[in-house]
Parts: structure tokens; sequence; C-alpha cells
């Protein structure tokens, strides 16, 4: 009996075509090519050239109304803060406060990128296990809604500068609940060895201590436990342990009035089954149901993941013994998921020909001097030409926002489709920016 197929063996790998299909926002048009929201990917590619990020205004906003339905309809008393660090374009923030979305951050630059968007400081959760002095400063002065204070060396440090600006910051303690949530490694948060959150043992008599201190007011817990959650199991682990927790500290006499739930749900980038909305509010309802608490959660991935694009450009095709390279001009600097996390993402070629052409396996790399810069291996594709166009799907998320211009590379355009029209939403970095700041030593 074979063994079975690994979750990233190329034989098990999708269509192209069950990669379109899978996702209503993209289109094969036999003249046109790759269409999202009827929108031609190939006419953005060719006025703005690539690498180019494209972002879906009308599957952000689907995605975020439907989760917001299903946690009303489990008769949630939920509020949504979409994860900043998610994607942090100024046109996808303004679309979720449009929308009514809060903002989880976790530095403060988010912090002002969210206000400027439109987001109110009441509506913005602070959370990071690093907050500086100058960052606590701006969160109390903004006043805003939450800050998730992580450690005792946290709580203590903002009760000092509270009390000393004469403020009073609502706080919940993050709490580690160590559960495994079976993601990668690297995006795992909600482990006893992970360095997010209180310690569990550690909470009841942190809880206390946050009361008694000057300058904080404790509002209630959050809990994160990763990301890419493709299993509901392990978020009813931890909210079940949150839960009881919240009942300990009412024990103890001690006021508990909202959970932040965190966030983390996955996206299917092979086509994989994953869990649904409606799934995760009955977990969180199973869970929260009956303590009259008012619920918090953090989506980011899920709402804004598969709604990006990247387009790239076919520089050369390298033949060798083993499998053709198709060198793209898009990189690792660009997006780093697959070098960091071997993270699979579907690749798809604009052109309408290339798209019903027979494939093969190719390797798909950028130009960047590392060896990690490799988008697939064995990936089935078409013969593809030099200059051919293809879109490297569900970028949306963790994409733009971890660029860099490593090899001196100038960070990538960005477009917005919607209704069935396309702007530019941030240029091309010249060339010029990647030294204008630098000064030579005297």
């Amino acid at each position: 009996m074979a063994a079975p197929s690994s979750p990233n063996d190329p034989a098990t790998d999708p269509s192209i075509q069950e990669l379109i299909t899978a996702r209503p926002w993209l289109k094969h048009d036999a003249q046109a090519g790759l269409l999202l929201d009827g929108v031609p990917l190939a006419a953005i590619a060719d006025v703005v050239g690539t690498p180019t990020w494209v972002y879906s205004a009308a599957t952000m906003r689907c995605r975020y109304r439907a989760l917001a339905t299903a946690m009303a309809e489990a008769g949630l008393d939920m509020q949504v803060h979409y994860a900043v660090k998610a994607n942090d374009s100024r046109a996808v923030l303004a679309q979720f406060a449009a929308e009514g979305a809060g903002a989880d951050v976790v530095s403060g630059g988010e912090l002002l990128k969210a206000r400027r968007a439109g987001i109110p400081a009441s509506a913005i959760v602070y959370s990071g296990v690093g907050k500086s002095e100058q960052e606590m400063r701006l969160a109390l002065s903004e006043d805003i809604g939450q800050i998730n204070v992580e450690s005792t060396e946290e709580l203590e440090m903002l009760s000092a500068l509270a009390g000393a600006l004469g403020h009073t910051a609502r706080v919940a303690l993050r709490v580690n609940p160590d559960v495994d949530a079976g993601t990668n490694d690297k995006i795992a948060t909600g482990r006893a060895t992970d360095k997010f959150g209180i310690p569990y043992a550690d909470a009841v008599a942190l809880y206390a201590r946050a009361a008694s201190l000057p300058g904080v007011e404790p509002v209630g817990l959050a809990t994160h436990i990763g990301s890419q959650i493709l299993d509901l199991a392990p978020y009813r682990d931890a909210f079940a342990r949150i839960a009881a927790l919240v009942e300990a500290l009412r024990e103890h006499g001690l006021r508990v009035g909202t959970v932040d739930c965190g966030g983390g749900l996955g996206i299917g980038y092979r086509n994989e089954p994953t869990s649904s909305p409606a799934g995760l509010a009955a977990a969180m309802k199973g869970a929260f149901g009956g303590l009259d608490v008012r619920l918090i959660m953090e989506p980011g991935r899920w709402l804004v993941g598969p709604a990006g694009v990247l387009l790239a450009s076919v520089v050369l095709v390298k033949q060798t013994r083993h499998e053709p390279f198709v060198v793209l001009d898009a990189a690792m600097n660009d997006l780093v998921r697959p070098a960091m996390y071997d993270a699979w993402h579907g690749i798809v070629p604009l052109s309408p020909v290339d798209a019903v052409t027979p494939v093969g396996p190719v390797t798909v790399v950028g130009p960047v001097c590392e060896s990690g810069d490799t988008f697939a291996r064995s990936r089935r594709l078409p013969p593809l030409a030099p200059n051919a166009h293809v879109a490297i799907l569900d970028a949306g998320a963790y994409g733009v926002v971890m660029s860099s211009t490593y090899n001196a590379r100038p960070l990538a355009a960005e477009a917005w489709v919607d209704d069935a029209r396309w702007s530019v939403i941030r240029d091309r970095q010249p060339m010029e920016a990647l030294w204008e700041r630098e000064r030579l030593p005297a």
C-alpha cells in the first residue's frame, strides 16, 4: 500500500482550473485571460508593470460581512477588530473602518495608521509583547479601547506610566492557555514555550494585582493561539480554559466583562478544507455563551488573504537536467512567505492561451541571490515565455507588509479593484528612494 501523500506533495496540487473555480472572485475569460472581479489582470500588469499587488475590495467586504453575520446569527455580542498586521494598506484599513470594524494593532505605527484610516480610538485593541514606553504613551494619549497586557513587567510599567500621566488604561490580560494550534511552528502563539501571554497558572493572581494598581482598570481576558488554523479543536480547548478562568476570577470577586478570542482562522491555499466562520462562532458560543461577556475577535488573514494577488512577469526560463527554472521578476523580498514558512501559493498564468496549454513540472523562483528565493518546486505549469504574466494567489495577507528592499529592489506597486474598475493605491517605489535618506559620514 502506497504511503499517503504529504500536504506539499506536488502530485496532489490543485490544477490551474481548480484554483480558479474555488475562488469566485477570479474568472478565466477566453479573450481577456484571468479576471479579478471582472477586471483583466493583464491590463493592470501592462499599465503598472510588475511586480504589483492587486486587491479585490468586493472580496474583502463579502468576507467581512460573512464573518459578522455568522457571529450575529450565533447570538454573540461580538466586536470584530481587523488585525492590521495582515495588511496595513490605507485603502484596506479605510474599507474595514467603513464596515464598522475596529482594529487590532501591535505597534505605534499600526495604531496611527488605523486612526488615520478612520477607526475610532475606542475600537482599537493594542496587543504585543514589547510595547515601548513611547508606544504606551501614544496608546494612553489616544485613549484606545483596550491594551492587552502580556506580562507582569508590562503591567507594572503601564501602571506607573498611566499613573504619572493621570490616565487610566483599560487592560485585558493576554493569557497563554498552553494549547498547540497545530499550525506552523513559526506562527504558533499559544503554547507555554511561546513568548506570548501570561502563564495560565499566574493569571488569577496577576488579575487581582492589576485590580489593585493605580492607572489600570482590568476589564477582561485575551488569548491568541496562532495563525492559519484549519481545525476548530484547538480553539475549543483554548476557549474552554479561558472560560474556566473567567469563572475563577469571578469567584474571587473580580469583574470580567470582556474576552478577546484572538484570530487565526485559516484559508485554503491549496484548496484544502478549512473551518468556517459559523463553526468558529459555535465554538465561541459553546464556551462563552452563558458567561455574559462581550467578545472581541481579531481576524486578519481570513479577511484579506484570498482577496489579494501578486502579479509577476517571467524574466527567463533556465533549462536544466532536473526541471526548468522559471525566473520571475517578483522575489522573496516581495512575498517572503514561501521562503520563511515553506508556504504554498497557487500560481496561475494570466494569458488565456497559457491557461489552457498542457502543463509540466517547473521550479518557480525569483531573481534574489538566495536559494530560498523559491516560490514553488515541481509545480505543474504550461510553458511560459519571457514576459508572460502570472498571478501568485492568496497573497493579500502577510505579503506587502512583510516586503523589504533586499538586494536594493524597490517596493512593488499596489492596485485596487472595485466595481469592475481599478486604480493604483501605492506607486512603485522609485529607485532613488532606496538611498535618499542615507548620509555619508563627515
